[in-house]
């Protein structure tokens, strides 16, 4: 038994075995009675809670997959940020072509939900880490794609996979000097798909690349080279014969999509794949800029964003108590680095809630975050007080999806429907 089926099995355990505790409870299983909600305003769920608001969450999927669409490119969206299969499954009911991970265990989730195609945008090292892939493609039948950059882990791939007599397919990644993972020059990906010729155990797809490893001025043309020098790179290597079958060249994460997606519009030759991951759950911090970048380009350049209508939403908020107001212009609150992310920008209040009743939150500013408290700059005359309850929105999703087993989902007016796992 793999890593990620034992824990579907202990979560089975703990849902028998805590039915009766109280919604919210992180670490521990939540049941449901049919057509049950809980309203978070009064009080009816444990605090700190992570909750998405479906109506924003579904917004989301559907704004991007209408984009994708638009532009003639396939949606496969990357699954690391909120690890949920339940949004896997949504993503996959919307129109998504697949489901993007990092991992080999991630990849493994994504087939559970569903996904028959699985792009691992990063290198498949390790033994115990290829007999997962291995056993994932033949019992779920998954179109697996991984990434490869060099001719050692080429040979190990090769090894591996002609002993348990399987077909790998790969994707060479292209990079850029100073970036992440990838060959450097177009002379590097020939041979390294030229090599891949005399592999029997896999089979070359076409090329991945990432994008948003190039920063600073002049970022948005330098990004539409590289694209152009990887469409390049598909084309001859498809007029070679080195790739088999339709060529696939993949890339876009969740701050360059449109740019990527507008340079790989409507091509006849080759597959078109775009993977963000944030728009989902979206946030009011990095991904809002992001998002505001395209919306920019895209009144600069008549880009379809703007026609499409609406936008993204932030669908993400963490609930919690204020438990101490020690001093005057000082609140801490009952939330922490256990809770939520903390790298891109501190929670933000939203709104506040007393006996079920809306109350101000102006002016609140969160200053700092220990483990289990978030410290709070509040005007001295406010009449925030210990037991309020403060919604935050939040930055960088990732970093607070994994701090969760469970994740809450409300309605409009915040009442709590139904609960879904993550599987990190």
């Amino acid at each position: 038994m793999n890593s990620v089926t034992a824990q579907i099995d202990v979560t089975k355990y703990h849902q028998d075995s805590f039915s009766l505790l109280q919604k919210g409870q992180k670490g521990r299983a939540v049941s449901q009675s049919e057509n049950q909600t809980y309203s978070l305003p009064k009080e009816e769920v444990s605090l700190p809670v992570a909750v998405i608001k479906q109506s924003a969450l579904t917004n989301n999927l559907n704004w991007m997959q209408s984009f994708a669409d638009h532009h003639q490119v396939k949606l496969c969206p990357h699954g690391k940020t909120a690890m949920t299969p339940s949004f896997f499954s949504q993503q996959l009911a919307t129109g998504a072509w697949g489901i993007t991970v990092a991992t080999p265990a991630q990849a493994e989730v994504a087939a559970m939900a569903g996904a028959k195609r699985i792009i691992m945008a990063n290198q498949l090292v390790g033994k115990a880490n290829m007999a997962i892939i291995a056993e994932l493609i033949r019992d779920f039948d998954a179109d697996f794609y991984c990434c490869v950059d060099s001719l050692v882990n080429l040979h190990q791939l090769d090894s591996y996979f002609s002993n348990s007599e399987q077909q790998l397919n790969v994707l060479i990644e292209f990079g850029v000097e100073g970036g992440r993972c990838g060959a450097r020059s177009a002379s590097e990906v020939l041979e390294l798909a030229e090599a891949i010729q005399s592999m029997p155990a896999l089979k070359l797809g076409g090329i991945e690349l990432y994008e948003g490893v190039i920063h600073g001025e002049g970022a948005e043309q330098r990004i539409r080279d590289f694209l152009g020098q990887a469409l390049n790179l598909v084309e001859s290597l498809s007029m070679d014969g080195l790739i088999q079958g339709e060529p696939i060249l993949t890339g876009a994460g969740s701050a360059w999509y449109d740019v990527v997606a507008e340079c790989l519009s409507n091509l006849t030759h080759c597959l078109a794949i775009i993977r963000p991951g944030c728009y989902a759950i979206h946030d009011t911090g990095i991904y809002w800029d992001a998002q505001s970048k395209v919306m920019q380009r895209a009144q600069v350049n008549q880009g379809y964003a703007c026609e499409l209508g609406g936008d993204l939403e932030s669908a993400l908020e963490v609930w919690a108590y204020v438990i101490s107001r020690p001093e005057a212009g000082k609140l801490v609150v009952g939330l922490g680095k256990r809770d939520v992310a903390f790298d891109a920008g501190l929670p933000i209040a939203e709104r506040g809630y007393r006996s079920g009743e809306p109350i101000s939150v102006e002016g609140l500013v969160s200053t700092a975050v220990m483990d289990q408290h978030t410290f709070v700059e509040v005007n001295p005359n406010s009449d925030i007080e210990v037991g309020d309850m403060i919604a935050f929105s939040t930055s960088h999703p990732c970093l607070t999806f994994d701090k969760w087993r469970y994740i809450a989902i409300c309605d409009d007016e915040y009442q709590i429907t139904n609960w879904v796992e993550t599987c990190f």
